[in-house]
């Protein structure tokens, strides 16, 4: 009897591997991947890397994605003959062309978490503020490398916080921001209203506006918020209409004092704009959890450069650790285990896509 293949990918901690093993008992061959090749779909991926991909999945008849960081394009999909089935995390996902895989027969199943509040992702934003306004990265590498004082905090009491983006995420972080450090909100997206963020406010167990008549969450307009906020957090969904939207032209906007925080998806930013606003200290700080291309290239600018020294921005990095909480992690390895043994009896599977989700 032949095995049926399973490829875990991208699993940088092997948090898969209790749960898949128990697969083997089933019949299943199970390969986990730590590292994570080049993205099929992108500009700069050249020929030979797509290739290296296709070589690595081709074997396998059930590929276990983990969010975006393998994509699933067309052209990717059509060149692996034995896949079956294919997985991800999340009830959508808009890196995998489910018509694409629908025409060829091969379901693609997700799966849900339970609902925290705050999420993952709100913590980890959060965290990246603290981080960057109290100094705590540089003074910890300062404090081991056996000095003192050599910087100052950043108070947030009474500051202005400018979420780009008030869905679940913006309203979440953005409720902590104000009802923990007192910061006044405000906000901008394409189409978002002042009614809008009325009822987000209403949603969020929070007054429309307080005894001043001043809005609890304020519509005002992206120069305006680019300008005025002390703290800038991205909040929106990667899509084409949202990729490239922050530009040079925007951050120039900003406060010499002011902190910039992505948590979001790293292409909604130009990269390239935002690194030159690090090197020239336009701005006091910038933290990070997303990027243009994941993982990090050990080339990156941003692993490189010297943040904090000769007039350059402070810079705080993390690998897109938004959504990795080894609760979270674990759970939808858990769902994809039963989708397989779902899938093995002919069962109806959890969370199956009809499309992308977006």
């Amino acid at each position: 009897m032949v095995s049926t293949k399973i490829a875990v990918l991208d699993d940088y901690q092997r948090l898969s591997e209790p749960l898949f093993e128990t697969l083997r008992s089933s019949g299943y061959e199970v390969t986990t991947f730590t590292d994570t090749l080049f993205p099929y779909n992108h500009p700069d991926t050249p020929q030979d890397a797509k290739d290296a991909l296709v070589k690595r999945l081709e074997p396998f008849d059930i590929i276990s994605s983990m969010r975006e960081r393998t994509p699933f394009p067309a052209e990717l999909t059509n060149r692996l003959p034995n896949l079956k089935l294919l997985l991800t995390t999340g009830a959508r996902n808009a890196s995998i062309d489910v018509i694409a895989c629908s025409t060829r027969g091969i379901p693609v199943a997700g799966t849900t978490v339970e609902k925290q509040s705050p999420d993952s992702t709100t913590q980890h934003c959060v965290a990246l503020i603290l981080a960057l306004a109290r100094s705590i990265p540089q003074d910890d590498a300062v404090m081991k490398a056996g000095g003192w004082q050599t910087t100052y905090a950043t108070g947030l009491t009474g500051k202005v916080f400018g979420t780009i983006g008030l869905g679940r995420l913006g309203i979440s972080i953005s409720r902590i921001m104000h009802i923990a450090f007192g910061m006044k909100i405000v906000a901008w997206s394409t189409n978002l209203t002042q009614e809008a963020a009325d009822e987000k406010a209403k949603t969020a167990g929070l007054p429309v506006e307080d005894d001043n008549g001043e809005k609890t969450f304020k519509v005002i307009s992206r120069d305006e918020l680019f300008t005025s906020a002390d703290v800038v957090s991205v909040q929106l969904v990667l899509s084409g209409r949202s990729r490239g939207l922050i530009t040079g032209n925007d951050l120039a906007k900003m406060k010499k004092s002011a902190f910039f925080i992505n948590t979001a998806r790293g292409p909604i930013v130009v990269e390239e704009d935002l690194l030159n606003v690090a090197k020239k200290g336009s701005i006091r700080g910038i933290g990070l959890d997303v990027y243009e291309i994941e993982p990090l290239p050990t080339s990156s600018e941003w692993r490189s450069t010297k943040w904090g020294e000769e007039g350059r921005s402070q810079v705080v990095l993390s690998p897109h650790m938004g959504y990795v909480d080894y609760d979270n992690i674990t759970a939808m390895y858990q769902q994809q285990v039963e989708n397989i043994l779902r899938w093995q009896k002919g069962e109806a599977m959890a969370t199956v896509y009809k499309d992308s989700g977006y």
